[in-house]
């Protein structure tokens, strides 16, 4: 075998591997990019161009092709975060995280001990926080990585990184229900929502929610929604029923899906795209939240999944 075609050989063995290796690790580069970005089309980008930085990469710059492909991404999502801020600023509406389907065997994102910090009212508390402190702190506490590891990827001291995450705990933590409902309570006050507001019972749906219940409601200027947050009990009741009375056609099915890792209302059109997306969190015996997406932007990858 000649010289060049050994040369060719070899080549084409280390893309092949090179292959490999990232998509071993893509499920958990899309993961990370998720929880930073909130939209999973955001998401898929970043992976993919991780993964052509990837195939340009020498040698001599991967020492560990994970710590390598995180550090990428992480900076990329960073800088992501960093333009999108001044996007949404000229959002129409509140901004909602893009909900997805989940539950599936195969899914990314099914792994038990990760599914809190899919939720939607979990990434919508991550909002909150820099590009940098959201960086650190989903990889130290949710994906575990160690301050050492966030040196890499911030290009910041230890004692730098160690600030950075305990600041961004502290913004978490003080906006969190204190008490985390049981899954059955969860749904149970899921399905007593439903109910009432199928039914137009004003009542019921009062009486599921708390006094100081907020609704938020994101339709991107191209579906109806409250172009700000709603507060109080009866506020939100009466645009629940005002919505479903005028906007819900008659044909809708109303299905209670897992949507990022907790049951939320899904209403379906007549051909099984989903038309709205409804998560709730609960505090105490009541919901505290309602978040609402119609943006039909933003529902491709619960439509996709039905």
């Amino acid at each position: 075998m000649s010289a060049c075609h050994r040369s060719l050989d070899s080549a084409g063995m280390e893309e092949h591997s090179r292959i490999e290796i990232f998509l071993r690790y893509r499920p958990l580069l899309l993961s990370i990019a998720y929880r930073m970005l909130g939209s999973m089309a955001d998401a898929e980008d970043l992976v993919q161009e991780t993964f052509i930085r990837w195939q340009t990469s020498s040698e001599a710059d991967v020492r560990s092709p994970r710590a390598y492909l995180v550090t990428i991404l992480s900076r990329l999502c960073i800088h992501q975060l960093e333009s999108a801020r001044v996007q949404r600023e000229r959002y129409v509406g509140p901004w909602l995280p893009e909900p997805v389907s989940t539950g599936a065997t195969a899914d990314p994102f099914d792994a038990s001990e990760l599914q809190e910090s899919l939720s939607m009212a979990f990434l919508l508390l991550l909002e909150r926080l820099t590009p940098v402190e959201r960086a650190a702190f989903l990889l130290h506490d949710v994906f575990g990585y160690g301050y050492e590891e966030l040196v890499g990827v911030l290009s910041k001291s230890e004692a730098t990184c160690r600030q950075i995450v305990h600041r961004a705990r502290m913004h978490v933590t003080e906006n969190r229900p204190r008490f985390d409902p049981a899954p059955e309570q969860h749904e149970r006050l899921l399905l007593e929502f439903v109910a009432a507001a199928s039914s137009g019972d004003m009542e019921g749906l009062v009486s599921v929610l708390s006094n100081q219940v907020v609704l938020y409601s994101d339709g991107g200027g191209k579906a109806n929604a409250a172009l700000r947050p709603l507060n109080g009990a009866m506020t939100v009741a009466r645009f629940v029923l005002g919505a479903i009375a005028k906007s819900v056609p008659k044909d809708v099915s109303v299905n209670i899906e897992m949507v990022n890792g907790q049951p939320s209302v899904v209403y379906r059109l007549a051909q099984g795209s989903a038309g709205c997306v409804l998560s709730v969190v609960i505090s105490g015996q009541r919901i505290s939240e309602i978040l609402v997406v119609t943006n039909p932007d933003k529902l491709v990858h619960v439509a996709a999944r039905s």
